[in-house]
């Protein structure tokens, strides 16, 4: 499964890129709007950060100002993924980009009828909304699970991202329901590092190799 950061904050992207565990970054509109007005550069200065994917959204809403928007943002840098939320009006936009090689990723996805149309027309990731379709009252993981049961079957191309990863069990159940790729706040992905039996083994193993009196562990 592939690792994505949900966050447009450059320090937390240094923080955790040494990891060797962070595969992409998604971004948002509200993302950005944290960072200041110089969108553009925090941006650029994102997908110089990272070797994978980074995925950023268009803010254009008549679909000829969204395909020349998602034409302009494919430039920005090697690795990026135009996002193009699911809509009706945009299918031909999105269509039209995947045939001249733009990678997009279709987010706002909330049922497995839009992840199958979107998938026909070849894009590069697919994000259903785990944590909103809880919200209502749906069952989030469920629909991603089904929407990987259909990428099976057909044998689509398009890479699963679980998106809206509220927490750790909400990560956990998108990787048993075989998504491609979970996109995860920082806290979820810092959230996840911990556990409270690890670190109480730790501080048992020192107590131990105190007990020894020894500097060095080959000495």
């Amino acid at each position: 499964m592939k690792l994505f950061l949900d966050t447009a904050d450059r320090e937390l992207i240094k923080k955790w890129v040494p990891t060797g565990l962070v595969d992409g970054i998604t971004t948002n509109p509200t993302h950005l709007s944290k960072q200041g007005p110089n969108s553009k550069q925090v941006l650029l200065d994102i997908c110089s950060m990272v070797e994978g994917d980074v995925s950023i959204e268009v803010v254009e809403k008549k679909p000829e100002a969204v395909a020349a928007q998602a034409r302009e943002i494919a430039n920005l840098a090697q690795n990026v993924v135009v996002k193009i939320p699911f809509s009706p009006e945009y299918l031909p936009v999105i269509k039209q980009l995947s045939q001249e090689n733009i990678k997009i990723n279709v987010t706002l996805v909330f049922n497995t009828l839009q992840a199958l149309m979107v998938a026909k027309l070849g894009v590069a990731y697919i994000s259903p909304f785990a944590g909103r379709l809880d919200d209502i009252g749906a069952d989030g993981i469920a629909t991603i699970a089904d929407i990987v049961a259909i990428k099976e079957i057909y044998d689509l191309k398009s890479e699963i991202l679980a998106a809206s990863i509220r927490s750790v069990q909400h990560w956990h159940q998108s990787a048993l329901a075989g998504a491609d790729v979970a996109t995860l706040p920082p806290t979820v992905f810092e959230q996840a590092m911990h556990h409270p039996l690890t670190e109480k083994g730790i501080a048992l193993f020192d107590r131990d190799w105190q007990k020894l009196g020894k500097e060095k562990l080959l000495g």
